[in-house]
C-alpha cells in the first residue's frame, strides 16, 4: 500500500532492551551439579511481602509437582543450600553478600535477571538476582526450565551463570474468554491462573482479553463473562503482567448515540477492573468506521480510561483501511500530534508493517498482532501445506510450528516494539512459548526452547525425545503428504513415548501432541488410498467406449464408494477420537460441534471433517449426474473423457493445480495470498483443485517447444489479467465462474527460448471483500 502524501519519518529499529546471555566458563567439570533438593527459599528485605508470597508459591508448587519435594521458605540459615532471590540494587541478603556486577549487565536492566550458582562459606546458593519483580519471575522461570527434576530430587549445573534482559519490551498473548475460542470458554479461574503463570515463566509480560461477551453465548462458561473479566485482571496483577483488552468500537459510529453508548459500556468495564494497562481498538475487522469518526471516539475513550487507570494507553490498528483512510490517519498524527494515543497495532489486513513503521511518528509505539493460531484463511498460512490437511484439520488444529514462526518473527518483528499474539485456543500452546522466547532474543536457539518446553511440561527423563517429536510434527506438514516418510516415523516415535510414559496420560499438552501424530498418519493413509481409488476409476473410464458410458459410470461410483464402505486405518482414527475425548475432559478442547459443542467447524472441530473426501468422488458424482442428462452417447463419452484428462492433458502439455503442495511450475508462495476455499461449512462438493487458489500466482516453464503452438487455459473465479513473459494476452474464451475456462493463445515469438513466465495483474477490486475477489485455481499449457 502506498501513501499519496509525503511524510519523511526516519526509520530505525527500536531495540529498547538489549539481550545478553552469558555462560561463564568454569574450571570445574561441566557435568558437576549442585543438589538443591533440601534448599530453603530466602528473599532480600527489599522485596515486598506480597511478591515474596507469589514467588514462594510458584517455586514451591512447580517444584513439588515435578519432584514431590516441599521446599521450605523461611529465614533459617542453618541449612546448607538456598535459593536466594534479591534485587540487583541490594548489597546483602542476611549474612550473604550478593554477587553483584557492574550496572551495564542484564540484571540491572528492566525485567532483566541473573541466575547463578555460588558456594560461599560452605553454603550452596542458587541466586536469582533481578532489576525488578518481573525480572525475578523470569529468573525463576529460567531456573525451573533449566533444572533437572525427578522424584525427590532437583539439581542444577554448578557452572550455571545465565543473565538476560528482553530484546522487546512487549511480549504477550490474547486469551479471549468467549465462545469462539476452542477451549478457553470452558476454563475456570484456577486454570487461567495456572496458564498465565506458565506463560510468564516462559517470558510473557502481557495478556489480552476480549470482554463484553453475552453470558448465553457459550454453554461452556464456568462463570459469568463479566466476572471472569475482573478475575483475569486480578491474575495479571498477581503475576506483575499487563492486562490488555481488545474492544472494537461500535460498528457504525455515524448512527445516532452509537458514540456515547460505546463510551458508557467501556467506562463501566474500566471501573470494574482492578488493573488495566492497554486498550486495543481495531480500526476494522470488525467495523468500517472512517477515521474521521473513529479518532474522536478514541480521544473521548482515552479520557475515561485515564480517569480509572492513569497509566493505561489507547492503541488502534488500521486493519481493513483503504489508502484514503490510511492517509487521513497519518496526516492527523502529523498535524495534531495527539498525546492521548499510545501506539499503533499492526495486524492482519493492516498496511505493510514497514510502511506503518516509517509513517508512524517516533513518539508512538508500534505493536505487532501476529496470528499464531490459524493455518489457513489467515495472516500467516502454513507454507506449502497439503490440501488433505487443510480439508480435515482445518483452521485451528494443534499446530506446533517453531521454525516457521521463528522465521516470520524475524521477518516482521523488527519493525515493532513487541507483540501480543492473536490466539483462539490451547492448540497453539507451543507457538506462544516460541514467540515469547523470541521476544527475549530474536536469535534464540529454537531447538533449545522446545527442549525447555518438554523438560518443564513432560519431565527431564523424556525431554529430548519429546522435543524431537514436536519438531517432527512440524516436518509432517512440509510439502506433499503422499510419500512423506517422516509422518509414519513421527507416529512411531510418539507411540513409543506414549507406551513408556503412562504418567502423562492426563497431561493436556501431551494429549494434543499425540492426537496430532495419529491424525496426520490417518490422513496420509486415507489420502493414499482414496487417490488410488480415483486413479483406478480413470482407468475404468478409459474403456468407456467399449463398456458403455452408463455402465462405466455405475462401476466407477461403486469403486469410489469403497472409501466409505471399506475404510482404511480405523485403529488410528479411534486413537484420535480417544484423545479428543480426553482433551475435552482435561482442558475443555472442543474438537467437534456435535460431540463437544464447538462454536463452529472452523473453530478447532477437527473430528467433524476427519473423513472429508480426499479425492474428487463428490465432484465426480455430481458430474456423472450432469452427463446422464446429455442427449447422445457421443456427448456423454466426450464429457467423461474430459473428466479423465482434466489433470492429465496430452503429451507436451502441462497442468498445475495452483497452491497444491505438489504443483511443479508454481513459484509464488503462501505469502502471496495462497488460500483454501471455505463454503458449505467445509463440505464443498467442488473439485478439489477448485478449492485451492491464489489471487495473483506466478508460474514458470523451461521446457516448451518454441516451434509449437500453445493455448494457456485458466480456471478460477472472476477476472484473469494474464501476462506471458510480461506481455498482456488477449483471451479467445473468457468465462468467469468456478470450473469454467478462459483461454489465451500463446504467441510463438514470446517463447523463442522455450521459457515462459506467467503472471497475473491484480484487478482493481479493493471495494470487494477478499472472498469475492478474483482468483486462479488451475492453469494449463495445452500443446496444439
Amino acid at each position: 500500500m502506498k501513501s499519496n502524501f509525503n511524510i519523511k519519518v526516519g526509520f530505525k529499529r527500536f531495540v529498547l532492551f538489549a539481550l545478553t546471555i552469558s555462560y561463564i566458563s568454569c574450571t570445574q567439570n561441566t557435568n558437576q551439579t549442585v543438589d538443591v533438593s533440601e534448599a530453603t527459599i530466602i528473599f532480600s528485605t527489599s522485596i515486598t511481602d506480597t511478591f515474596q508470597e507469589t514467588a514462594t508459591t510458584i517455586l514451591k508448587e512447580e517444584i513439588e509437582k515435578r519432584t514431590q519435594l516441599k521446599l521450605a521458605a523461611n529465614n533459617d540459615l542453618n541449612t546448607n543450600t538456598f535459593i536466594a532471590l534479591s534485587l540487583s540494587k541490594d548489597k546483602n541478603l542476611n549474612e550473604f553478600s550478593i554477587p553483584n556486577r557492574t550496572e551495564e549487565k542484564p540484571e540491572y536492566k528492566k525485567e532483566g535477571y541473573r541466575l547463578v550458582y555460588e558456594k560461599t562459606n560452605g553454603k550452596n546458593i542458587i541466586w536469582v538476582i533481578a532489576s525488578d519483580n518481573r525480572g525475578l519471575l523470569y529468573g525463576i522461570g529460567k531456573l525451573l526450565r533449566t533444572a533437572k527434576m525427578q522424584e525427590k530430587k532437583i539439581a542444577l549445573s554448578s557452572n550455571i551463570d545465565i543473565s538476560e534482559s528482553p530484546e522487546f519490551e512487549l511480549r504477550g498473548h490474547q486469551f479471549g474468554y468467549r465462545n469462539t475460542a476452542n477451549s478457553w470458554d470452558s476454563w475456570t479461574v484456577a486454570q487461567f491462573d495456572q496458564h498465565f503463570r506458565e506463560q510468564v515463566l516462559f517470558g510473557a509480560n502481557s495478556f489480552e482479553n476480549i470482554p463484553f461477551q453475552n453470558p448465553n453465548s457459550s454453554v461452556h462458561f464456568k462463570i459469568h463473562p463479566q466476572e471472569m473479566e475482573v478475575e483475569l485482571s486480578k491474575i495479571c496483577d498477581k503475576y506483575e503482567a499487563d492486562y490488555w483488552v481488545w474492544t472494537p468500537a461500535p460498528h457504525d459510529l455515524s448512527i445516532q448515540n452509537a458514540h456515547q453508548k460505546g463510551l458508557e459500556e467501556q467506562e463501566a468495564f474500566y471501573a470494574r477492573c482492578p488493573r488495566l494497562d492497554g486498550v486495543f481498538v481495531p480500526g476494522g475487522d470488525p467495523g468500517e468506521n472512517h477515521p474521521s469518526k473513529l479518532i474522536p471516539y478514541l480521544k473521548d475513550l482515552s479520557v475515561l480510561l485515564k480517569k480509572h487507570h492513569p497509566d493505561a494507553g489507547i492503541w488502534v490498528s488500521l486493519q481493513g483501511f483503504n489508502e484514503e483512510k490510511v492517509s487521513y490517519f497519518f496526516e492527523y498524527l502529523q498535524t495534531e500530534n495527539p498525546d492521548w494515543l499510545k501506539g499503533l497495532v499492526y495486524g492482519p489486513s493492516s498496511p505493510p508493517i514497514d510502511v506503518e513503521r516509517e509513517l508512524l511518528p517516533e513518539k508512538y509505539k508500534h505493536r505487532f498482532y501476529p496470528d499464531i493460531t490459524h493455518t489457513v484463511r489467515c495472516h500467516y498460512p502454513v507454507e506449502n501445506w497439503d490440501q488433505a490437511f487443510a480439508l480435515t484439520l482445518g483452521r485451528e488444529p494443534c499446530n506446533p510450528q517453531p521454525n516457521h514462526y521463528a522465521k516470520l518473527f524475524n521477518q516482521d518483528a523488527s519493525f515493532t516494539d513487541g507483540f501480543i499474539t492473536y490466539s483462539d485456543g490451547s492448540h497453539d500452546d507451543i507457538n506462544k512459548v516460541v514467540w515469547s522466547q523470541l521476544g527475549w532474543n530474536s536469535k534464540v536457539n529454537i531447538e533449545n526452547t522446545i527442549l525447555e518446553y518438554s523438560r518443564f511440561f513432560f519431565g527431564e527423563a523424556i525431554a529430548e525425545d519429546a522435543a524431537t517429536g514436536i519438531l517432527n510434527l512440524e516436518k509432517n506438514w512440509e510439502g506433499p503428504l503422499i510419500g512423506n516418510a517422516i509422518v509414519k516415523k513421527t507416529l512411531s516415535h510418539w507411540q513409543k513415548l506414549e507406551n513408556e510414559n503412562p504418567q502423562l496420560q492426563d497431561n493436556w499438552r501431551w494429549q494434543q501432541l499425540l492426537m496430532r501424530a495419529y491424525y496426520d498418519a490417518y490422513i496420509q493413509d486415507r489420502l493414499t488410498y482414496e487417490k488410488n481409488l480415483e486413479s483406478e476409476v480413470y482407468d475404468l473410464i478409459a474403456d468407456a467406449k467399449n463398456k458403455g458410458v452408463d455402465k462405466t459410470m455405475q462401476n466407477a461410483l461403486e469403486h469410489l464408494k469403497k472409501a466409505d464402505s471399506e475404510p482404511v486405518s480405523q485403529d488410528l482414527k479411534k486413537k484420535v477420537f480417544n484423545y479428543a475425548d480426553a482433551l475435552f475432559k482435561s482442558v475443555g478442547a472442543q474438537t467437534s460441534v456435535e460431540k463437544y459443542n464447538a462454536s463452529g467447524t472452523e473453530r478447532g472441530a477437527i473430528l467433524d471433517l476427519i473423513d472429508h473426501p480426499l479425492n474428487n468422488r463428490w465432484w465426480l458424482e455430481d458430474e456423472f449426474k450432469k452427463i446422464e442428462k446429455l442427449k447422445t452417447e457421443e456427448e456423454k463419452l466426450n464429457r467423461l473423457l474430459f473428466l479423465k484428462t482434466y489433470e492429465n492433458p496430452s503429451e507436451g502439455s502441462f497442468y498445475d493445480n495452483i497452491s497444491s503442495a505438489d504443483a511443479k511450475h508454481v513459484t509464488s508462495k503462501t505469502d502471496d495470498a495462497i488460500d483454501f476455499l471455505w463454503e458449505n461449512n467445509g463440505k464443498s462438493r467442488k473439485r478439489l483443485s477448485t478449492q485451492l487458489f491464489q489471487f495473483t500466482p506466478t508460474l514458470e516453464y523451461n521446457e516448451l517447444d518454441p516451434d509449437a503452438s500453445y493455448i494457456i487455459r485458466v480456471s478460477g473465479y472472476g477476472e484473469a489479467l494474464l501476462r506471458a513473459n510480461g506481455q498482456l494476452l488477449k483471451p479467445t474464451k473468457y468465462e468467469k465462474d468456478f470450473e469454467q475456462f478462459k483461454e489465451f493463445p500463446l504467441y510463438k515469438k514470446l517463447i523463442k527460448d522455450g521459457k515462459l513466465k506467467i503472471t497475473f495483474d491484480k484487478p482493481d477490486e479493493e471495494h470487494l471483500n477478499w472472498r469475492k475477489q478474483s482468483r486462479v485455481t488451475d492453469v494449463w499449457i495445452l500443446k496444439q
